[in-house]
């Protein structure tokens, strides 16, 4: 009896040692496939890495802690593209739009003056001939994206839609606009003086923005869209600086595209200007006023769509083939701010637009777009017809246009978000 009484006691904590056991195996189980996971993500963080730093020719430290390489014109990330491997590049545009507005037409006693800008890189350096200054991306850029596939790419439905104001697609978008626009024409391009600001971002995961859009196809699932400006996003660069940047979808934000040169698709063939690059300086409330030149036309021989900052810069082109719509035309344009609002429960973002003051504040307070022209099917610069203007929520962030003989068509836009009068 008492050693029968004994074996089921042994038996006893052997199960427990057995269960102790299981336990101890699972949780090694799960820390190793934790670590497992997480070492597949540390290798295809790093093969994204491989894929878009190419091997620098030079490289340049920016004082904002950017480095900028100088990459062989011939191995930018644009020719990992299948459909250009065999791609000739064209190192300049067949024709250019005629009629570009005089920058130098302002006079010296105009208060309206501005003054000239560059980027923080240049401080330290300048790229050779025949390489393309490109933004190293580092391991914490590509951890901050929600997956590496998602890296360098804005989230859908980011084009403000002026004839719907649908408030449940702006609250689930999250995203809010203050713009000018045509449409109802074919446009072959656009171009506008854009005021540049470092306004202040509520939470890392917001951006705020001022850009062209050059728009083909319809808001829904086949959206073509080139874009240029600058923007300040925390999530992308890491950083508050205010940055020139591009963006082109093909398909509403859905897989094609991306900011920048952080896919294959723009060409560069500029080596003095780098996308993603901080600007600087920037303008200062009631003090100095910097603004920077966009132009984006499509080539009349060649049909790529060409991008030009300033009076001097021929930044490159994207090839036509990337786009279903616009490698017509663009069926509208618009300029103007975007910000994302990330806030729960109908609360509202302080993420500031512009310089985070309303438009009627007016110049030296307020940020502005002028000279706004469009291309026309002869490729000439023409004044917009029927300018109309959109806002989500006018308490927020606002746009009032004007025209007069030194800036042409202009408007001044933005606000700063959360106020007594957007809760």
């Amino acid at each position: 009896m008492g050693s029968a009484q004994f074996s089921n006691g042994q038996l006893r904590r052997n199960m427990k040692v057995g269960l102790l056991l299981v336990c101890l195996w699972e949780l090694i189980s799960l820390s190793s496939a934790g670590r497992l996971s997480g070492s597949r993500q540390k290798l295809e963080v790093q093969k994204h890495l491989n894929r878009l730093n190419k091997s620098p020719i030079k490289t340049i430290q920016s004082p904002d802690g950017d480095i900028i390489d100088c990459v062989h014109i011939s191995h930018q990330p644009a020719f990992d593209h299948p459909f250009l491997k065999d791609h000739k590049i064209q190192t300049r545009p067949s024709y250019h739009p005629e009629g570009l507005f005089n920058e130098n037409k302002m006079t010296s006693g105009s208060k309206e003056r501005t003054n000239s800008i560059t980027q923080l890189w240049h401080m330290n350096g300048k790229c050779p001939e025949d390489t393309i200054p490109i933004r190293r991306t580092k391991k914490e850029d590509v951890m901050r994206a929600s997956s590496v596939k998602r890296y360098g790419k804005k989230k859908h439905r980011s084009v403000p839609k002026p004839r719907s104001a649908d408030p449940d697609l702006i609250n689930e978008s999250g995203h809010q606009h203050a713009i000018a626009y045509v449409e109802g024409d074919k446009y072959y391009g656009a171009k506008a003086t854009i005021n540049v600001w470092e306004p202040k971002i509520q939470q890392p995961n917001e951006f705020s923005l001022s850009q062209v859009w050059v728009l083909g196809g319809s808001f829904g699932e086949d959206l073509n869209s080139i874009e240029a400006g600058w923007q300040v996003s925390p999530d992308l660069y890491g950083d508050n600086n205010t940055r020139l940047f591009t963006y082109w979808t093909s398909d509403a934000y859905q897989a094609t595209g991306c900011y920048n040169l952080l896919c294959s698709g723009f060409i560069q063939v500029n080596s003095e200007i780098s996308m993603g690059a901080s600007i600087s300086p920037v303008s200062g409330f009631r003090n100095s006023q910097y603004d920077i030149s966009i132009l984006i036309w499509k080539d009349p021989k060649e049909g790529h769509w060409w991008m030009q900052f300033g009076n001097d810069y021929v930044l490159g082109y994207w090839p036509s083939f990337l786009f279903s719509y616009l490698a017509e035309s663009a069926s509208m344009i618009e300029w103007g701010g975007e910000v994302v609002n990330s806030e729960p429960d109908g609360q509202h973002t302080s993420t500031q637009m512009g310089s985070g003051r309303f438009p009627e504040e007016g110049f030296g307070k307020s940020s502005y777009f002028r000279n706004i022209q469009v291309v026309d099917s002869s490729n000439n610069l023409k004044a917009p017809k029927d300018l109309g203007t959109f806002t989500e929520q006018s308490n927020c962030y606002d746009v009032q246009t004007g025209s007069n003989g030194d800036w042409g068509h202009y408007f001044y836009y933005g606000g700063p978000g959360k106020n007594p009068n957007c809760k």
